[in-house]
């Protein structure tokens, strides 16, 4: 069952397209990653679907109502985070999401509230001044305040870009959190491993959806895997490769990933290493990561 569906939707900034007649539906209760390089159209579609700016044509429906005749309703039933840290820095924690609650006219809002706080880890931080949150922080009291009013959908715009390790993780176990909990999550990222989580993915390039589907059928679409290549003097191994093949390949300190066709005799590639004096200490094949994928769909 959809919950958005977008038809032919365009908007350009003077001569640049930033979305080129894309199309796609968001089934309910599922995470949907949209994934792309910088420029690609990505904020520009959420901000759309967010209401906060018109496509020039198409059509966007969320709650099969259209965004741009029930703009107030739609935005009273989503939440919203975008790219930048936009709360209140001379406001404590409690009081940016209060401040949130009156927004979205949240009369009893004081249970929900402790309720995220708990939910984010951030009640004993609910006197602090927002600017006084370290980065990850502030992702969370900017999830707290889009949580708020209980939306039925979750839209992020690219919400750890910044962040350190320890809390892209945390953040990610309180998106999990949200899916059990009946939310449909709408994401842009630029880190493929995350989009590895969604249900499905958008892969976007200049405007377009160049593919769509599941993270495991894009990854088995190319028809490509990874020879993955562990070997003595690495950079050399992979200047040999780079030099005098025409795979695509990938240093990773002293390993190589090397994109190849499915029925490439890997022999080979291990006879020119060895003649070039490099020892292949071990290998395996594996399937192409979504940036594998996205990248080899951009030179394509």
């Amino acid at each position: 069952m959809s919950i958005i569906e977008i038809n032919g939707i365009t908007k350009s900034y003077g001569d640049i397209k930033a979305v080129n007649g894309i199309s796609f539906v968001v089934n309910k209760w599922e995470m949907f990653g949209l994934v792309g390089p910088d420029g690609a159209g990505k904020t520009t579609t959420i901000r759309i679907l967010c209401g906060l700016l018109n496509s020039d044509t198409g059509t966007s429906k969320l709650f099969d109502e259209d965004i741009t005749k029930k703009r107030k309703f739609i935005q009273n039933n989503i939440g919203y985070l975008s790219q930048k840290f936009s709360l209140y820095g001379d406001l404590s924690v409690d009081e940016n999401i209060e401040f949130f609650a009156d927004i979205h006219d949240v009369k009893d809002y004081r249970e929900r509230r402790n309720e995220l706080l708990d939910f984010t880890r951030l009640k004993p931080f609910r006197d602090r001044l927002a600017d006084k949150l370290s980065g990850g922080m502030k992702q969370k009291l900017a999830l707290a305040c889009s949580l708020i009013h209980k939306p039925k959908v979750l839209f992020l715009d690219e919400p750890t870009t910044g962040v350190d390790p320890i809390s892209r993780r945390d953040f990610w176990k309180i998106l999990s959190s949200l899916l059990k909990e009946g939310i449909t999550i709408f994401l842009t990222t630029p880190y493929l491993d995350e989009a590895e989580r969604c249900n499905r993915v958008a892969l976007m390039n200049k405007g377009k959806i160049m593919m769509l589907d599941t993270p495991q059928v894009l990854k088995e679409s190319i028809g490509k895997r990874i020879y993955e290549v562990v070997c003595t003097d690495a950079r050399n191994a992979f200047n040999v490769i780079n030099s005098k093949t025409q795979f695509d390949v990938q240093l990773f300190g002293d390993r190589m990933d090397i994109l190849i066709d499915a029925d490439v005799d890997v022999d080979k590639i291990a006879l020119l290493l060895k003649e070039n004096k490099i020892d292949i200490i071990d290998t395996r094949n594996i399937l192409p990561s979504l940036e594998n994928v996205l990248m080899y769909l951009i030179k394509e």
